[in-house]
């Protein structure tokens, strides 16, 4: 190519580098596609739901559902109250107006969250206003927080067919989700790590084998 003038010359440079740009930008975008269309699947990518339960003592509700298969993980925490970052000692007190619940996460392709749902209306007493068993205080109320407009429709029609099973009105909360804490480390896993425990051996030992029993043959 030759060029009569200077001017000529860094006209010709400036077309020659705005084409070498957009060649690379045009480069760039196809690796990054391919790489994308080409990315394995792994656990990080699958597609889980999530949904926060409330069903009494957060030890109790998270050993049972741990053990469902299709749930990915039950996490302890407090939902459902009025401060931000709540310690344990707080939310006992009932002062914070948070109750103790786990946060499930599911896969929907194994466990349907109708299943999940009538495995919490059948592991607690969702009749007696906040208390379970022994343990009371606001703290304890039986509460679905759900995540979408579809669990609330799914959340409202399991209240209606468990409360066939109670003579007494279901008196558990269904609330529209708004944030979780969660719980402190001791408070994670806490019967799988501590079932030695008398609390777990009066109170969890007895709730997982009446679990086993009603609901051990579902998921089979």
């Amino acid at each position: 190519m030759k060029f009569q003038s200077v001017d000529q010359l860094n006209v010709g440079l400036e077309n020659i580098f705005v084409a070498l740009g957009s060649a690379l930008i045009l480069f760039s975008f196809a690796s990054s596609s391919y790489a994308q269309s080409h990315e394995p699947m792994n656990a990080e990518t699958k597609q889980f739901d999530t949904i926060t339960l409330g069903a009494g003592c957060f030890w109790c509700v998270e050993a049972v559902f741990e053990s469902i298969p299709g749930v990915q993980q039950a996490v302890s925490g407090y939902s459902g109250g009025h401060i931000k970052n709540p310690a344990y000692k707080e939310v006992c007190s009932g002062r914070t107006g948070h109750a103790e619940v786990i946060q499930v996460t599911f896969d929907p392709k194994v466990l349907r969250l109708e299943m999940l749902l009538e495995v919490f209306f059948g592991t607690h007493d969702p009749t007696t206003l906040n208390r379970q068993g022994a343990d009371l205080g606001t703290q304890y109320r039986s509460a679905i927080y759900h995540h979408t407009p579809q669990q609330l429709e799914v959340a409202l029609a399991a209240v209606a067919r468990a409360q066939k099973d109670w003579p007494s009105p279901i008196v558990t909360e269904v609330t529209e989700f708004e944030i979780f804490y969660e719980a402190e480390n001791v408070h994670q896993a806490y019967y799988e790590m501590n079932k030695e425990a008398p609390y777990c051996r009066a109170v969890i030992d007895p709730k997982m084998k009446k679990f086993k029993k009603d609901f051990g043959t579902k998921f089979d």
